[in-house]
């Protein structure tokens, strides 16, 4: 009776400490949102113009609403005599419709963007990773310190910094830009250079301890577990990987079908990165949200392995990460304390090397941390096949 009480306490004080955190993440990003002061973050969807023979450029502006500092933009005109050039120099009405809903939508992406900010949280991004790097390469990582570097991060990059810019927004958002304006916003695919840098660099650490959604769902997810690392409420299950990554595929796949075919966002309504700006969550949206972070109790970033489409380009340039988890098979006792501590099926494969596939890494070092032998680094030390029987000897 005691123990079922116990039990039930426990419960409630893990369902307790969630909905804190998260009233917590939402109320802090309301604050931070009304201090930075909103600008729109969703593309504006583009429309036909009319447009007819004889036009000039002004006549074009007068027919479609365009204000002259748009039309200079749009047709890159120099002067103000240039709004009388003919319309037909500047191509066929459907190279006009197409040039002006390109050239109005990065206007629109280019005054979305709060620079400064975004520098900011680039320079907070670099400090933070490397030190973050350096502190926990080559030592254990307490239960205090992970949480606590996991709390920095939701705190710096979500709650303070943010909803945007986001790794997974650097694909997404550069996906449908194109499919619907026939677009490319540069500055965005510097982020995705910049975000697949630190991929190749040290195996996803920017997913690990910087993707804002993805260590509030890091963090989420070892609430629900005892020192031991034991699940409290509920069971915590790690989902095969070849199920994670279909769904993911497929998931992308449909999200790409949808923005050519029909100008659809299916990511935008759902998306989890809005928790830290509640102003922009619809009743779906606020629905997708809670799902998803409730799922993190008990499935290790379940959108990073379902749907995020940078976690699968990720996992992608993660296959020639310069550094990543290894295993020294001269040291190692076989006792696959990494393999069952792992909060995914990733150690497994890398320890076992029986799958040519290996799952997404996220360098979260629990498998280090639990090695009784040390035989587990995060280095450029190049992953080895375990010999023949290894896990056969009962060591």
């Amino acid at each position: 009776m005691s123990m079922n009480k116990d039990k039930r306490n426990s419960d409630s004080g893990i369902i307790g400490v969630f909905i804190l955190l998260m009233a917590v993440v939402v109320l802090l990003s309301i604050v931070s949102n009304s201090l930075w002061g909103g600008k729109p973050e969703t593309i504006p969807q583009s429309e036909e113009f009319e447009i007819t023979e004889g036009m000039t450029v002004q006549d074009f502006g007068e027919a479609n609403n365009l204000q002259n500092p748009i039309l200079r933009q749009v047709f890159d005109l120099q002067t103000s005599e240039d709004l009388q050039n003919p319309l037909s120099d500047y191509g066929s009405p459907d190279e006009i419709q197409a040039l002006t809903v390109s050239r109005i939508a990065l206007a629109a992406e280019e005054a979305s963007k709060n620079w400064v900010k975004i520098a900011i949280k680039f320079a907070v991004w670099f400090a933070f990773l490397i030190s973050v790097f350096f502190i926990f390469k080559n030592r254990k990582v307490t239960r205090i310190a992970r949480f606590t570097a996991l709390g920095i991060s939701v705190l710096l990059f979500g709650i303070v910094l943010g909803s945007d810019p986001s790794p997974m927004g650097t694909v997404k958002d550069a996906i449908y830009l194109y499919a619907t304006t026939g677009a490319v916003f540069k500055q965005r695919l510097i982020a995705l250079f910049i975000f697949l840098l630190i991929v190749f660099l040290a195996n996803k650490y920017i997913c690990s301890w910087g993707c804002q959604a993805g260590v509030l769902q890091d963090l989420i997810y070892r609430l629900n577990q005892d020192p031991k690392r034991k699940s409290i409420l509920g069971k915590q299950i790690k989902v095969p990987f070849l199920i994670t990554n279909t769904v993911r595929v497929a998931f992308f796949a449909v999200f790409t079908v949808l923005a050519f075919g029909w100008g659809f966002e299916l990511i935008e309504p759902i998306d989890l990165f809005k928790i830290y700006n509640p102003a922009h969550l619809t009743l779906i949206g606020i629905l997708a949200v809670a799902v998803i972070y409730i799922a993190s109790l008990f499935i290790y970033r379940p959108w990073c392995h379902f749907a995020c489409p940078f976690g699968l380009v990720g996992w992608i340039v993660e296959k020639i990460s310069l550094v990543k988890i290894s295993v020294d098979y001269d040291t190692c006792i076989a006792c696959q304390q990494c393999a069952k501590a792992c909060p995914s099926t990733v150690m497994n494969a890398i320890l076992k090397r029986e799958v040519t596939t290996i799952p997404d890494c996220f360098s979260c070092y629990t498998c280090r941390d639990v090695c009784p032998t040390n035989s587990i680094q995060f280095s450029t030390r190049k992953r080895k096949i375990p010999p023949r029987g290894f896990f056969d000897k009962g060591k």
